[in-house]
């Protein structure tokens, strides 16, 4: 529709279309329900779904009350599944539809709102261990024509005597028994990874119950096992990783993302089932890592850290968060917690006081792309990177929080206090200022800062946080009582109806 600028009204037609609509229409709206065409036949769902296999984890657990974790796009078929497995195992089952964080996680805690005993994970995963429930995995089954599959990874690496390492997103692992057949009688050095047995999917700590697939590193003698991200696969001690490629079986994705971050030195092909296409993988880890130390060094200059909670199933979750809250007292700055679900710009924004939030989740969810929000959104492993100034940057990149723990294999212990240290500064890389580098020892639980005021010919400790002093600051600080200020009057008649048309206004 074309309206005419210089005839009268216009202005008002324009600005009316812009910010409002016609009350009608929302009522005579037909509400749109897309169904992603996923329901299938009974012997297909029993297969993709594994149904024999899921009763048997119900029954082996001796579960009375079974949650059902199932992403959006599985949803529609939750309903029969959760029927099948009532019919079997007679437990009472539970849909879980909508969870807390990622749909990668487990979300153990609306598990524990309906006291289930134990969870039943469908989809894709993260694979991130968990303590409270036995968990069992249920990736499913997308289509992949490992013909396909064979016939790209050979003209990716035509040299027979190739180094590498196949790996997969979750819901693509049920071919790598099939296609190691294909593969392996031509190329003798190709490791096939697999499901970590001793964590999934119990994730108890303890031997698996229901293998997927046994592990090979037995047909490498003197190999080394690697046990990363819920896979473990083998490789030659003596080439070393970085010797080898890896060749990712699945589209573009957070998992995609994390393994090519974690091994950042070794070269990645990829084949996409969807397309059929294989291809080298051009992403710049470079580039990639530069944008992330980048980051680095916004902490650094920061005064007041935010603590995300992103997570609360994965394993040591709250260890981490203490590891955080201490590491951030050691560097002098001080540290709020926000536990807010999901996250979004306007959640953030809402605290201007912080001046930078630390992500506290999975491996593939702790990635954020924090471009779009008004302060940055860093790992727990870039954190320590710039307040611990016994860790050195080396281009390897951690994602997963619980490496960082004491005991654990790339924990770095903070640099005892030196006196010598209390006139230390250096150049900050954002503003071009000297800032502050040595550590300040602070009470564990005592204030930032203090300061003592006499009020009433009394001596009174008022406790100055940076968030209180950011807010003393601000010209406007919310609503003001004025108690006692304001006349008392007879509550009368409001405004009535919803905000694009009240009652009383004139309809134009």
């Amino acid at each position: 529709m074309w309206i005419d600028l210089n005839a009268p009204g216009a202005t008002c037609v324009t600005m009316a279309m812009q910010f409002s609509s016609d009350s009608t229409e929302a009522m005579k709206q037909t509400p749109v329900v897309n169904d992603p065409g996923g329901r299938m036949l009974p012997d297909e769902m029993d297969e993709v779904y594994e149904i024999k296999r899921t009763a048997d984890f119900i029954q082996q657990c001796q579960s009375k009350r079974v949650a059902l974790q199932f992403p959006d796009e599985l949803l529609v078929n939750s309903a029969e599944v959760a029927a099948k497995l009532e019919e079997i195992t007679g437990s009472k089952t539970f849909i879980l539809g909508d969870t807390s964080y990622g749909s990668c996680c487990v979300d153990e805690v609306a598990a524990e709102h309906v006291l289930a005993d134990s969870l039943v994970h469908y989809g894709r995963s993260c694979l991130s261990p968990s303590t409270r429930l036995p968990v069992l995995f249920v990736f499913g089954r997308r289509l992949v024509d490992i013909n396909d599959c064979a016939a790209a990874f050979r003209t990716l690496y035509p040299d027979q005597k190739s180094h590498v390492v196949v790996v997969c997103d979750v819901v693509y692992s049920y071919i790598m028994g099939d296609l190691k057949r294909v593969l392996r009688p031509e190329y003798p050095h190709v490791s096939f990874s697999n499901i970590d047995n001793e964590r999934h999917p119990l994730s108890s700590g303890k031997a698996s119950l229901f293998p997927l697939w046994t592990n090979d590193s037995t047909e490498h003698p003197g190999a080394e096992t690697v046990k990363k991200f819920g896979r473990q696969f083998s490789f030659d001690h003596q080439l070393g990783l970085e010797g080898y490629g890896m060749f990712y079986i699945g589209e573009e994705s957070l998992t995609l993302t994390n393994l090519m971050m974690t091994w950042n030195k070794c070269a990645f092909c990829t084949f996409n089932p969807v397309t059929r296409q294989g291809r080298h993988e051009t992403l710049s880890i470079s580039r990639a890592l530069m944008k992330r130390y980048y980051l680095i060094e916004r902490a650094r200059d920061a005064k007041v850290v935010g603590i995300l909670v992103g997570t609360l199933g994965v394993a040591d979750y709250l260890s981490v968060i203490e590891h955080i809250k201490a590491t951030v007292r050691k560097a002098g700055k001080k540290s709020y917690t926000f536990v807010m679900g999901k996250l979004n710009v306007a959640k953030l924004a809402n605290f201007l006081e912080v001046d930078i939030y630390v992500l506290v989740a999975c491996p593939e969810n702790s990635l954020l792309d924090s471009s779009e929000f008004y302060r940055p959104v860093i790992t727990p492993f870039e954190m320590d990177m710039a307040y611990n100034r016994a860790r050195q940057w080396t281009g390897d990149y951690i994602t997963d929080y619980r490496d960082l723990l004491p005991g654990s294999c790339s924990h770095v212990e903070f640099p005892d206090e030196d006196p010598s240290d209390a006139e230390r500064t250096d150049i900050s890389l954002i503003t071009g200022e000297l800032r502050s580098v040595h550590l300040t020892r602070t009470q564990d639980d005592g204030p930032s800062c203090t300061a003592v005021e006499q009020r009433n010919s009394a001596l009174t400790v008022a406790e100055l946080s940076p968030a209180a002093s950011f807010l003393d600051s601000r010209s406007w600080k919310g609503l003001e009582q004025k108690l006692g200020e304001t006349a008392v009057t007879k509550a009368r008649q409001g405004r009535r109806g919803i905000a694009i048309a009240y009652d009383d206004e004139v309809n134009s």
